[in-house]
């Protein structure tokens, strides 16, 4: 598979092509994504709850998330590399978030940063970043390091106010710079209205029809435990099989069936007696 690049995203979305994008925060992780041939993985800051268990994004610290995305990129040869900047990483001035964009790019190797939010202080966010020449993904509708000023985790756009600023909102991140725009739990309807007003890729999460999808993958793996959005879709029970391994795994332990035979080392002859002498000293 070649590399993808923004060329490469710009001319799917031109073509129609959708775009796949899944999260991931380990090796392995990026590993499957890699060998599964999707166009670009994101190091998502929801590794906030599904990796290290924090209660929302808003904990994670910018250097929990570059331990991560330095993992993600050993994994990952040809998928494009977003990394999402955590919350508190960029918002005291435009100074903070090129620093923070610039860690992203050197120490974890990121071909793009995310930013969620189109306010004027975002859209001032966004501008520094690409001045500085690193590819900005913005992130708009459902922004969840901020959604406790939205009212909670809830969809967006549907009544005319918010349908209005997020329509603003798009324009604005575009004309900032950003080349590629994430846009989660939003009216399916309100997106169609967005792909004919932007030029740039535009990847839904709950937002019906777009350029691309991305979905967290311990949602679609089923490896989340309770309950999910709305708009995911489970296709693997993984989270189940693994808990199922476990058990087994602890009953034969416990029964005494593992290890069995199959799983010693016999030792010579030369060995034992070795052994032995030596404890006879």
């Amino acid at each position: 598979m070649p590399q993808v690049t923004i060329p490469v995203l710009a001319q799917k979305r031109a073509s129609g092509e959708p775009i796949v994008m899944v999260t991931a925060y380990d090796f392995p992780g990026a590993r499957a994504a890699e060998r599964a041939g999707v166009d670009m993985v994101l190091v998502g800051d929801s590794a906030a709850q599904v990796v290290l268990g924090y209660g929302s994004t808003v904990p994670v610290s910018l250097d929990e998330m570059l331990v991560l995305a330095r993992a993600v990129r050993r994994g990952t040869e040809t998928a494009f590399l977003v990394c999402d900047v955590p919350f508190g990483s960029t918002e005291a001035s435009d100074a903070q978030a090129i620093e923070t964009a610039v860690r992203f790019v050197k120490e974890a190797g990121a071909d793009a940063v995310k930013l969620e939010g189109g306010s004027a202080p975002r859209l001032s966010r966004i501008r520094a970043i690409v001045d500085a020449g690193i590819p900005v993904v913005a992130h708009l509708g459902l922004t969840p390091q901020t959604a406790v000023a939205l009212g909670g985790l809830r969809a967006q756009g549907r009544t005319g106010a918010t349908a209005a600023r997020l329509v603003r909102e798009a324009r604005g991140v575009e004309q900032a710079g950003a080349f590629c725009l994430v846009v989660e739990a939003v009216p399916a309807e309100i997106t169609a209205l967005l792909r004919r007003e932007l030029s740039i890729p535009i990847i839904g999460i709950g937002a019906g029809d777009a350029d691309g999808q991305v979905l967290v993958a311990h949602d679609l793996l089923g490896i989340t435990e309770g309950r999910t959005a709305k708009f995911v879709k489970r296709y693997a029970g993984i989270g189940d099989d693994t808990v199922a391994a476990l058990a087994a795994y602890a009953a034969e332990v416990r029964s005494g069936t593992f290890p069995g035979p199959e799983h010693r080392y016999a030792a010579t002859d030369e060995a034992l007696a070795a052994a032995r002498a030596e404890l006879d000293n």
